[in-house]
């Protein structure tokens, strides 16, 4: 066994890196006991000159990340600065250097996994990146691993912790988007920028990861149905505690008999479901196995701590692994399973329009259902005046058939507008 020190370097200091090099450093003997042998943090390459930090000596920090991690001494190389490029041309000159990798990069291994695996194959090294995904929880070396026997069909739950604030805080103080949107970001939930996590491309990066590791298929972020949060009102809330659910904003990936089919998008969660009791910014992922069945993995997705948790979890993986002399496989997918249509996906819609009030309006309306072969489960009205409010709850339906109704409901003199159309969760299955 190689019992040298295990050189690591870090590629960006921020929240995460940070954190990283100080629990490194805190953690020193403990780390050493778990990998076998002792850690030594070779550099850290960071965007602008720095001091110290840590107890970290001022020498170990550079702004030379090239230099770095092709330096040919290095065991790992941890990737926190984020991006794709500078990280991918980075990382692949650190494998083709003899250095393992460690990432929590999501927007890199969802566009580039393929590539990096096949890299990390090549040259006989590690790739990690369990905190690419859910932060502090434990998911993707369980899909990989734990389950590797097993056969996945879905998997399914929150994967953003900024949008889960947002929402809870919305259904809890009644507030308005915006108004939880700005405490998400004053807590530090949320980026200055928020449109990764509010419109669903930070969860649809997570959910291309997801569908490779549980599926073995090559899917990418732009392959994923994505839906955001931001048009959610008060009066979603509202309608949602009247219906005793709430909206959770929910990636979701499927084998079915023709394929695999990922999504992102806002859905009603009954209460009595245990996606319903995920709150604040906490992630839960449930992932339904033909011999295991239904297993919940919930608990922190954000925050430099959980996140860098993971990380070190991974280190300490890949560093027993260097120690040993062995690594893992890295083979790309070997089942070429098709995508499966959005437009194919069955869900019940629940519906809000406002419309004309006067006789015939209701007929129109379940009229339009009707002639699409869509039956209705429930119907209310509240009546404002000239005008009213109609609540409907569909039975199962495609999504290319509810797109064809809501169409034609527009079109329909009486109907003032549609405020809201929302899927219900657990209901929703690719067909």
């Amino acid at each position: 066994m190689n019992l040298k020190p295990l050189r690591v370097a870090l590629l960006g200091f921020g929240s995460v890196g940070s954190e990283v090099a100080r629990l490194l450093v805190s953690r020193h003997d403990e780390l050493a006991a778990r990998i076998g042998v002792p850690v030594q943090i070779a550099g850290i390459a960071v965007r602008r000159p720095r001091g110290t930090a840590h107890d970290l000596e001022p020498a170990l920090f550079t702004t030379d990340p090239a230099g770095l991690v092709t330096d040919g001494d290095l065991d790992v190389v941890i990737e926190l600065m984020g991006g794709v490029e500078p990280a991918r041309s980075l990382l692949l000159a650190a494998m083709e250097a003899g250095a393992c990798v460690v990432t929590a990069n999501k927007a890199l291994i969802a566009r580039h996994g393929g590539e990096l695996h096949r890299a990390a194959h090549k040259h006989g090294v590690d790739l990690a990146y369990e905190a690419s995904v859910a932060g502090a929880v434990p998911l993707l070396r369980p899909l990989r691993e734990s389950l590797a026997g097993d056969r996945v069909n879905r998997v399914a739950g929150i994967v953003n912790g900024t949008t889960n604030y947002i929402l809870d805080r919305m259904t809890t103080s009644g507030g308005t988007f915006p108004s939880a949107l700005a405490e998400a970001q004053w807590l530090g939930y949320a980026e200055a920028d928020p449109t990764a996590d509010i419109e669903g491309y930070d969860a649809a990066a997570k959910m291309a990861i997801i569908a490779r590791l549980a599926f073995g298929v090559e899917v990418g972020p732009d392959d994923i149905h994505r839906e955001g949060i931001s048009a959610i009102t008060p009066r979603d809330i509202a309608d949602a505690k009247a219906e005793n659910a709430v909206i959770k904003l929910l990636g979701i990936c499927e084998r079915t008999d023709h394929g695999v089919n990922a999504r992102v998008h806002p859905a009603l969660v009954p209460r009595d479901h245990v996606l319903a009791g995920v709150t604040g910014a906490d992630n839960g992922i449930l992932v339904e196995a033909e011999a295991s069945g239904e297993l919940l993995f919930r608990g922190p997705g954000a925050g430099g701590l959980p996140t860098a948790g993971a990380v070190l979890g991974d280190l300490v993986a890949v560093g027993r692994n260097r120690a040993a002399g062995t690594s893992e496989r890295h083979l790309p997918p070997t089942r070429h399973l098709p995508l499966f249509p959005m437009e194919r996906v069955g869900s019940r819609r629940s519906l809000s329009m406002l419309v004309t009030h006067r006789s015939g309006v209701l007929s129109d309306v379940t009229s339009v259902f009707s002639r699409h072969g869509i039956s209705l489960a429930t119907i209310r009205q509240d009546v404002l005046g000239a005008e009213a409010t109609l609540s409907l709850t569909t039975d199962t339906a495609t999504d290319a058939a509810i797109t064809t109704v809501v169409r034609e409901l527009r079109s329909l003199p009486t109907v003032r507008a549609i405020h809201r159309s929302i899927r219900v969760h657990d209901q929703d299955r690719a067909r």
